[in-house]
């Protein structure tokens, strides 16, 4: 009898090309740019079809606080990686948990005002590590429309049930804890910011229908934790009600540092039945050392930066009132995140390639990181830059703009 035939892979390769040629056509293709140095308010970058050189201004990366090449969190990381080396080969409850890794966490938790914190090699572990360790069949799980992927991911994982209201739907979320109320647990799932339009979530009135519910909740901070509330400790801080929120998932690849690495950090009950039974956490290296002791640092800067986030306060407030009086869409709103609305995915695209090519890094997002018709550029403010600066992309903005249309001539 003989043997039989592996699949060949002239099947798969046509449904791959399919696949790939219908994303280009509707202009939904990702590219990803070549960065030729650090990290910064101007950035070293490959560009245009013969790669050649250029420097930038940078308004899309998550580094709001300018500390991603900060000359303090460099060095600690060169000090944490001659003192305690490049990487821990194991899971942390075999022999990946050092010192330093125990040192963050406690600096974690004094920062947030929680009771635990445990750490992940991203926010996106984090958030899929919660879920399935703490809710089984007998729970429920109300999550909002608009959360991140990493929350939609997570709670997939789980077999709670699962309940979605619209976002920021308070309505909706009233009856859906009605719903869930035979069930044994039930966790709200939330963006602390939501980080393509810069909302914040309503926390007060979710925390309150919680607490009327015997719900926990649960808030995604990142594009908040460094930026929002005294001394940058987040949304649940900004709202007064730090001591109201249950779970706190966070990233230290945003305002601290911008390198890698994620927690979970609130009551101590769920963090140490993280530690029994998370998977990404038992089953994923230690944090390396060299972030770890980076982060450190970076959070000792973070609680010191009212100043910096004074400077990112007024950037944002500058610079979505400029490009609103140009006539372009701006979403309102307070955070430093700032989408201009353009609809089209083609359009986005084109704006974020002649940006570039104008001296100003931006993307286009579109289908499936946004709503299908929903495209849009998103500028971050960071407080690394300067007002000529956001001068000079606003002139770039403007000329672009008339250019494809957006604007009026």
């Amino acid at each position: 009898m003989s043997a039989a035939k592996p699949m060949a892979y002239g099947t798969f390769k046509r449904v791959m090309d399919t696949q790939l040629a219908e994303i280009r056509s509707a202009g939904l293709y990702k590219t990803e740019r070549h960065l030729l140095g650090p990290q910064g308010a101007e950035i070293r970058v490959a560009i245009g079809q013969s790669h050649a050189p250029g420097t930038v201004l940078n308004l899309c990366a998550n580094n709001y606080l300018g500390l991603a090449n900060h000359p303090d969190v460099v060095r600690a990381a060169i000090e944490g990686l001659a003192h305690h080396g490049y990487g821990m080969a194991s899971v942390r409850f075999i022999c990946g948990t050092q010192d330093l890794h125990k040192r963050l966490e406690q600096a974690l938790s004094t920062f947030l005002g929680t009771d635990e914190t445990i750490l992940y090699s991203s926010c996106f572990d984090a958030n899929t590590g919660f879920f399935e360790a703490v809710l089984d069949e007998r729970d429920a799980v109300i999550s909002d429309a608009l959360n991140h992927a990493s929350l939609i991911d997570g709670i997939r994982l789980c077999k709670a049930q699962r309940f979605r209201y619209g976002h920021s739907d308070m309505g909706e979320l009233a009856a859906a804890l009605k719903q869930a109320s035979s069930c044994r647990l039930r966790v709200i799932a939330t963006d602390g910011v939501f980080s393509m339009d810069g909302h914040l979530a309503r926390l007060p009135e979710i925390v309150a229908l919680a607490e009327r519910h015997d719900a926990a909740v649960l808030v995604d901070d990142s594009h908040a934790t460094g930026v929002l509330g005294a001394s940058g400790r987040g949304t649940p801080d900004h709202f007064g009600l730090a001591d109201r929120v249950d779970i706190i998932t966070s990233t230290l690849g945003k305002a601290l540092g911008g390198a890698s690495g994620g927690f979970t950090s609130g009551r101590a009950e769920i963090i140490e039945l993280l530690r029994q039974r998370s998977r990404p956490y038992l089953f994923s290296n230690a944090l390396p050392p060299v972030i770890a002791a980076a982060a450190i640092q970076a959070l000792k800067l973070v609680a010191q930066g009212d100043t910096l986030r004074a400077a990112l306060r007024d950037h944002a407030t500058f610079f979505r009132t400029q490009l609103a009086g140009l006539g372009f869409t701006v979403t309102p709103g307070d955070h430093p995140i700032i989408p201009i609305m353009l609809g089209d995915a083609t359009l986005a695209a084109r704006m974020a390639e002649r940006l570039l090519e104008e001296g100003v890094y931006v993307v286009g997002f579109s289908y499936p990181v946004v709503p299908k018709g929903q495209a849009r550029i998103r500028v971050q403010m960071s407080a690394a830059l300067g007002r000529e600066q956001l001068e000079q992309a606003i002139k770039a903005f403007a000329k672009v703009g008339r250019e494809l249309g957006v604007l009026a001539s």
